[in-house]
């Protein structure tokens, strides 16, 4: 089955109901009528990006249903710094098919692309940076990682559950100690007869408070050189000694559960390494470049939901009984703005079919979301110029969109990070 005939039987049955659940209602001589919502979306041309007619489906699939399903809850998910309908709504991602997009099809997935992976976590991302961003944990960082360095038996074990909706994904690398310098961990796996015994933490987890299956890196030979000695788990929910912190109060991307993560004699089946024994960096930093490609829609996304919101405000808005985008000043900031975005966009998806042949650069896996991240911070400062008063007041979502944008100049490693990596990739170009 083609990714868009999946997709369009499960958006029949998502989106009929709905439809009509989450929509304002007014009466009408006894009647319901049901209100459609009254922001306008600026439209993507999609003769620029060369997306095939099954892609732009795919996309408008995608933002229907986001934009019905998620986009009315985004300002209350960011205020309460919490989603309570996310396991009914990751089912309704199940449904829609789109939990394990590059997955084959025997597994539960939809054998698709990372060009598609893209398309569908720009447009949750348009309508929720904080949902998006579990999104992109738990389909690409959880998921992919499984499907791509599984044994068949794992595959077969985790991917089904991962892929329909019933259980969420996480990824954990970091700890408090060791952001950026990753292979740092202090995470101890020991050996004991069929178990690896796990202690210590990890902490900034995505998906952390929530997830059912985890993907765990932790250092399997002490004595090897750092980049040598570390393996990566999958690790259940209730495994004995195994626990989830605090939910940490963030900045932005808030209503994406993070959390420290507690090891204390945690036993886990050999049978549970994922990619091989001390492999743990090799599964690792191949999957980094995939995850920094997929996470670069999330500020491509948020880009979108800025311009939707600030060039309507701009031409709606009047000052001096003249509509303020047609100000000269405010005409070159909504220039900058729109370029930027297409300008992000383009990268994006020419990196994306470049991993999808086969070509995966780190080079440009770290570039594309160094350029994105910066910029979505930046375009999201000037939607919020755009609406002055208004944009500093949370009764708008410029506020959130711009908070959510920081955290890709961080997230997926640093941006001083990406600069390093893309310094030294041109510095061997060299010898």
């Amino acid at each position: 089955m083609s990714v868009m005939r999946h997709l369009a039987t499960a958006s029949r049955r998502v989106l009929a109901t709905s439809l009509l659940r989450h929509q304002p209602t007014i009466t009408n001589g006894g009647a319901t009528v049901v209100q459609c919502r009254s922001m306008q979306h600026y439209p993507i041309d999609e003769n620029l990006f060369g997306l095939t007619e099954e892609q732009q489906q795919l996309r408008q699939t995608v933002f229907n249903f986001a934009q019905k399903e998620l986009a009315p809850f985004a300002q209350e998910i960011d205020k309460q710094n919490e989603f309570k309908d996310l396991r009914s709504f990751w089912r309704k991602l199940g449904d829609l098919g789109v939990l394990g997009v590059t997955v084959k099809p025997e597994y539960g997935g939809l054998g698709g692309s990372y060009l598609d992976h893209c398309i569908v976590n720009e447009e949750i991302s348009r309508a929720s940076g904080s949902i998006a961003l579990s999104y992109g944990a738990h389909s690409n960082l959880c998921v992919n990682q499984i499907h791509r360095h599984g044994t068949e038996e794992q595959k077969q074990r985790y991917l089904p559950k991962l892929c329909n909706g019933e259980h969420i994904g996480a990824l954990a690398m970091s700890e408090a100690g060791s952001g950026s310098d990753v292979v740092s961990m202090k995470l101890r796996a020991d050996k004991q007869g069929d178990y690896y015994v796990l202690n210590g933490n990890k902490f900034w987890i995505t998906n952390g408070p929530v997830a059912d299956t985890y993907v765990i890196y932790a250092k399997t030979d002490a004595s090897a050189k750092p980049q040598h000695g570390i393996t990566a788990f999958i690790v259940e929910r209730g495994t004995a000694g195994f626990t989830q912190g605090l939910k940490l109060d963030k900045l932005g991307i808030r209503g994406s559960p993070t959390s420290e993560l507690i090891f204390e004699d945690v036993k886990v089946p050999a049978g549970n390494v994922l990619g091989g024994l001390n492999k743990g960096v090799y599964v690792l930093m191949s999957g980094l470049d995939l995850e920094r490609l997929v996470l670069a829609a999330g500020p491509v996304g948020l880009m979108q939901a800025a311009c939707d919101v600030a060039f309507e405000y701009a031409h709606v808005r009047k000052q001096f009984n003249t509509r303020i985008g047609e100000f000269q000043l405010l005409q070159g900031k909504m220039a900058d703005m729109y370029t930027t975005m297409n300008a992000c966009r383009a990268y994006l998806y020419s990196v994306a079919r470049a991993c999808d042949a086969g070509h995966a650069n780190p080079k440009d896996c770290a570039g594309v979301i160094l350029y994105c991240a910066e910029k979505a911070t930046q375009v999201a400062l000037d939607a919020i110029q755009i609406l002055g008063g208004n944009g500093y007041i949370n009764d708008y979502p410029t506020g959130r969109i711009m908070r959510d944008c920081k955290l890709y100049e961080i997230g997926a490693g640093t941006s001083e990070i990406r600069r390093m990596l893309i310094g030294r990739a041109l510095n061997k170009e060299y010898q």
